[in-house]
Parts: structure tokens; C-alpha cells; sequence
């Protein structure tokens, strides 16, 4: 008997993501190359960052606690949508991709990354799950 696989897994999440009218979200990485400066040393100029969009992506709002000022959100990203980025910035996975990015950005707001769970099936990869605060 042979049951689904995980690259058949990851194709259904990925058509489960473009249907469900996915949005983009926005990655930010620091910037590579700092100014030679004394100034840059400091930490008085800005490097910038760079910014990955991903899409498709599902948000849904979480609730906060104690209903403080806070907002909460959790995003659902398939492999293939962060496939691109993961070739682009030379890392060796999505894992890698979430763990050096210093926050996201989604309808105009910076969210700070608090953590991610990874769903695989047969080893595989299919579907990341994103927790962010802003």
C-alpha cells in the first residue's frame, strides 16, 4: 500500500496556498557590506537591509495576550515559495532562511520573527508555519 508522498505533499500545499488567495510578505535581512568607517564600527550609520518578498502566503491574525496593543500572526508558506529566496541568499534551507532574518513585513508593518515549526511528510518539507509579533 502507498500513501501520499512528501513532493506530493508539497505540490498540494503549494495549489492549497494559490487558491486560498495568498498574499506576499516581505523578509528582512541585514545587509552585507558595512561602511569602512570608524563611524560604521560604532554602530552610528545604518547598514539597511535587504528584503525577500515571499508569495504565495496565508496570515491569519492569533490572538494577543492580554489583549495588550500587540499584534500577532501566523504565516503558512509553502516550499516552493521559498525556494527562490533560498537559492538567491546561498543558504542551505528555508530553516536557515527564518533564523537569519531579522523580521517580515506584511501590510506595512514589521513583525519580529518568534518562531517556526516545519511540517514534513516522509522527511520532506511541505509546509512552514511562521508565529510573528509586531
Amino acid at each position: 500500500m502507498t500513501g501520499i508522498s512528501g513532493a506530493a505533499a508539497a505540490r498540494a500545499a503549494d495549489a492549497m496556498l494559490r487558491t486560498l488567495g495568498g498574499t506576499q510578505v516581505i523578509l528582512l535581512f541585514p545587509a552585507a557590506g558595512m561602511p569602512g568607517d570608524p563611524e560604521a564600527g560604532l554602530g552610528l550609520i545604518d547598514p539597511g537591509v535587504v528584503q525577500a518578498p515571499i508569495s504565495p502566503v496565508i496570515v491569519r491574525e492569533l490572538p494577543t495576550e492580554n489583549n495588550g496593543p500587540r499584534r500577532r500572526i501566523e504565516l503558512l508558506a509553502g516550499c516552493s515559495a521559498l525556494a527562490e529566496q533560498v537559492s538567491q541568499r546561498g543558504v542551505a534551507s528555508a530553516d536557515v532562511l527564518f533564523a537569519t532574518a531579522l523580521g517580515l513585513v506584511y501590510e506595512g508593518e514589521v513583525f519580529h520573527i518568534e518562531g517556526y515549526f516545519v511540517e514534513r511528510l516522509e522527511g520532506m518539507a511541505y509546509l512552514y508555519r511562521v508565529a510573528a509579533v509586531a
